[in-house]
């Protein structure tokens, strides 16, 4: 954990490289650091993926511009512990990084971005990892 999964219309894989999105948004959370200037997140933990929607309907289905519409559902779970301004910060963080990979497209088509943060307490948790001895130590 963290986890960040993106939730996206097929749509936008014409026109963006979603790759690239998820390691911008893996690098702002790798940045990302509370109030005593440590890491929020671990190295090893850090995973950001994305699917697309094998089939959506979006809004009305009859945006202005004849196209589709675009939409990007990014969930961040973390677990308990942070601060809410850490975490605020982290959205915010995370909704400037999408916000700028995507650049004028907002402009150009109509396209809608959500970010949502959980966290909470797991009833079971397992983990199997040989990715976290990697960063011990860093």
């Amino acid at each position: 954990m963290p986890h960040l999964v993106l939730l996206y219309t097929r749509n936008l894989d014409a026109e963006t490289d979603m790759a690239a999105l998820c390691r911008a948004l893996a690098d702002t959370m790798l940045a990302a650091r509370d109030e005593a200037g440590r890491p929020v997140f671990p190295p090893g933990g850090t995973r950001v993926l994305a699917y697309p929607a094998a089939h959506a309907a979006v809004a009305d289905g009859s945006p202005p511009d004849g196209r589709d519409y675009a939409f990007v559902y990014l969930n961040l779970r973390m677990a308990c512990g942070r601060s809410a301004t850490v975490q605020r910060e982290v959205g915010e963080a995370l909704v400037a990084t999408a916000r700028a990979h995507f650049g004028n497209r907002f402009d150009e088509r109509a396209l809608g971005l959500t970010l949502q943060i959980d966290e909470g307490h797991e009833v079971f948790d397992a983990k199997l990892s040989s990715i976290h001895p990697l960063f011990a130590g860093r």
